[in-house]
């Protein structure tokens, strides 16, 4: 066991030092120098040691080896990488060829990875080599393997992500199609897709994912509650799809009378004409890898020899592609994965005390996942699923029979009977997953709000190894151990319970009475609410849906009469879903995409009266009145989007007069208080683009606001709000308010008297 534990610490160092090469390039070459003369230092001692010395120092050299080898691979990427981000912020042709399956993304394109052939100009394409990351209008043809033509805007991403560039494409177009088994492979899953989408919902949407990792058919709000529910591993190509064919060809093997050599090389064979099926992406291999090294290990009885194969596959995959260090997906593959091969034959043998062995691990396996894998959701994720384990454990026995059924079905697309038979056959149990899903996410406190980072991470990692020490059978001899897992947590649960109870029952009663204006603490977006006699407008809903709900939980908003749009900016419009169906009216601004109309028709499915705002429109809240004052009807002097922001005036009826400025820029700012006439007096403005170097500053002389509101993120990347916007409002004599330093702020009127509260420090 410990000679097989001892290829551990290779994974980690390899790990560690591809992280510090992706996200520092320059940093590449040192660890190259370093990990050539480590390892040639660790093989002279080697040579002339005993052999347990020798042996400890063979494993450093292997994984200098390893971390040398990761150098050269980011070295050598690194010029065609630099290439392709030197076209930031410019318009871009660019052509390659699919390199992952598409999804749909938030804003409604088709999102996928492009290995480029070559980018420029739009007409002056010169050959490249690097990986981008392109969306589109959602079309046909953009298989793996089809070679692909994009114009449209470039950006640069962030140090350490896969994708060199990212382009938001304008226009785009198929070259040449997929071919070869790539093509019959898309051939396949197309049938099979439209084959489910022909069954009912709930289920015939989720059915490809579960099936062939196809989303593109999952609505928004399922896969929402699949990742409140802790079940979107379900929906996409995850370790648990490739764990469950590598189980169904080995006991099918073994049902057939199969000795064990036969048996692994059919699941061998079966995993990978399943990756062949789903598309041989990065993501696709990397956990087909995992999940196959986990599986047969843990079937063949060997989890220690698991162990050490874990950590070599995981070594060899980040030798070839550094860049999935950085990535969520494989820290949760390999979490996943060592879980199931080191902690649930623990969990299980302890549960089988009380139960039978089957029912044991069924429950052991997800339960171990759930356990490591939550410190690494800890770090990306800002909400915590607390349904996960409950919701998997009534998903578990209805997955396999999905995955397999549909896999089936799909394979059998040509005898239309027979596929059909089995796609309906496999629909039943997609839409027990599809239910468990709604229903657990909608349970009260499923998920929590946490700040991702190594605090949260570790804090989970915490409760998590509790659990697991309560629950594996090697602590139940060492009861020191256990005390102190059983006191922790008691702790967690004292603490969960009056979390639950003061951002449950008493959520609205900790909120003071009188605010008529409060800006939600949503991170780097706005949602903004305003109240007269119980009406309640909402403008903007910030960039995710559970910052925004929380907030209206505490705030005691169970309906939006009014839902302004001011522009559809994901952080504007990103957390609409959170009040989806609970809107009575839309006022909204130019929509740019169609991704921007399915939300509208979105909401408008959900019982909405869905209106464009201009100029010159006017209504009631309660007893306060509001008034459109831009855009201007029929103007085109800017694009949909910043400029374009939909500008309220709101005031009376207890509520105190206020302007909301979107995101206008400072020209934007200019033409608005010329067509407008604005006159001063204003007691709260909120801020245009939270607080960026951008304003016409005279205009907020004019305004002369008592209250400015600033939302802005915590840290965020634009350095909003920026220092000379704070001194112009300041200088203009208003109190400055900012979310990201003060969490949620409420404006209050008592007669003629503003009163201010802050969640986080006074006003």
């Amino acid at each position: 066991m410990s000679r097989d534990l001892r290829l551990l610490p290779i994974a980690g160092g390899v790990w560690a030092f591809a992280l510090v090469c992706v996200f520092v390039p320059p940093a590449a070459q040192w660890c190259l120098f370093g990990g050539v003369l480590g390892a040639a230092a660790s093989l002279l001692w080697m040579l002339r040691r005993s052999s347990a010395a020798a042996s400890m120092a063979g494993v450093v050299l292997v994984m200098l080896a390893a971390i040398a080898a990761v150098s050269v691979t980011v070295l050598a990427a690194t010029p065609a990488r630099e290439g392709a981000a030197s076209w930031d912020g410019r318009v871009v042709e660019a052509t390659g060829e699919v390199s992952t399956s598409a999804s749909v993304g938030r804003d409604g394109r088709l999102w996928m990875e492009v290995q480029l052939t070559g980018i420029g100009s739009p007409g002056s394409v010169r050959a490249a080599s690097a990986p981008v990351r392109i969306g589109i209008d959602p079309a046909d043809g953009f298989d793996l393997g089809a070679t692909v033509r994009v114009k449209g805007e470039a950006a640069a991403t962030d140090p350490g992500e896969r994708a060199a560039l990212v382009v938001f494409a304008s226009e785009a177009s198929v070259e040449e199609p997929a071919s070869g088994v790539f093509a019959v492979a898309a051939g396949l899953r197309s049938a099979f897709i439209d084959r489910a989408q022909r069954l009912p919902e709930p289920g015939a949407g989720l059915l490809p994912g579960l099936a062939v990792g196809d989303t593109r058919a999952v609505s928004t709000e399922l896969n929402d509650d699949m990742r409140t529910s802790g079940l979107s591993h379900l929906t996409a190509v995850s370790g648990a799809n490739c764990a469950i064919v590598v189980g169904a060809v080995f006991w099918l093997a073994a049902l057939c009378g199969a000795g064990r050599g036969t048996r692994v090389v059919a699941a061998a064979l079966g995993l990978a004409g399943f990756v062949v099926l789903v598309t041989p992406e990065p993501s696709v291999v990397r956990a087909a890898v995992m999940a196959g090294v986990a599986m047969l290990s843990l079937l063949l009885g060997r989890p220690s020899a698991g162990a050490g194969m874990l950590a070599l596959s995981a070594s060899g995959i980040l030798i070839a592609d550094p860049w999935l260090a950085s990535t969520a997906g494989f820290a949760l593959s390999v979490s996943a994965s060592g879980a199931l091969i080191l902690l649930s034959p623990s969990l299980t043998r302890e549960l089988a005390r009380f139960m039978p062995q089957p029912l044991a691990l069924a429950i052991a396996v997800p339960t171990s996942a759930q356990l490591v894998c939550g410190p690494v959701i800890a770090l990306f994720a800002e909400q915590q699923s607390l349904v996960g384990l409950v919701a998997n454990l009534l998903a578990a026995p209805a997955a396999p029979i999905a995955t397999v059924i549909g896999l089936l079905a799909c394979l059998a697309a040509p005898v239309g009977v027979l596929a059909d038979l089995l796609a309906a056959s496999a629909w039943l149990p997609a839409a027990w997953i599809a239910q468990t899903a709604s229903i657990t996410a909608r349970l009260p406190f499923a998920q929590i709000a946490m700040v991702p980072g190594i605090a949260s991470a570790v804090l989970v990692g915490v409760v998590s190894a509790a659990i697991g020490v309560i629950l594996a059978d090697g602590y139940r001899a060492v009861p020191v151990v256990r005390g102190v897992a059983a006191a922790v947590l008691a702790v967690a649960l004292a603490l969960g319970g009056a979390h639950v109870v003061l951002n449950g029952p008493l959520a609205s009663a900790t909120t003071p009475d009188e605010w008529s204006v409060a800006a939600c603490d949503v991170g780097q977006g706005d949602a903004l609410v305003v109240r007269s006699e119980g009406a309640i407008a909402l403008i903007d809903t910030g960039p995710e849906p559970e910052p925004l709900a929380s907030c209206l939980r505490e705030l005691g908003v169970e309906r939006v009469d009014l839902l302004v749009l001011t522009h559809f900016d994901l952080d504007h419009v990103g957390g609409v879903e959170a009040v989806q169906g609970r809107v009575g009216a839309v006022l909204h601004g130019p929509p740019g995409e169609s991704g921007d109309e399915r939300m509208l028709q979105h909401l408008a499915d959900g019982g909405a009266t869905v209106g464009q705002a201009a100029a010159g429109m006017r209504g009631d809240l309660g007893a306060a009145s509001w008034q459109v004052l831009w855009p201007q009807r029929g103007s085109e002097a800017f694009p949909p989007g910043n400029d374009q922001s939909v500008v309220l005036e709101i005031g009376g009826g207890g509520v105190p007069r206020s302007l909301f400025l979107g995101d206008l820029s400072g020209e934007a700012q200019r033409m608005l208080e010329r067509t407008a006439h604005l006159r001063g007096g204003y007691a709260v403005v909120k801020v245009a683009h939270h607080g960026s170097a951008d304003q016409d500053f005279p205009l907020y002389q004019d305004l002369h606001p008592s209250v400015a509101l600033f939302s802005a993120g915590v840290d965020n990347d634009y350095g909003h709000p920026r220092a000379e916007t704070l001194a112009s409002l300041e200088a203009a004599g208003a109190r400055v308010l900012r979310t990201d330093q003060q969490g949620r702020l409420l404006v209050g009127l008592a007669g003629d008297e503003l009163q201010l509260w802050a969640e986080k420090q006074p006003p």
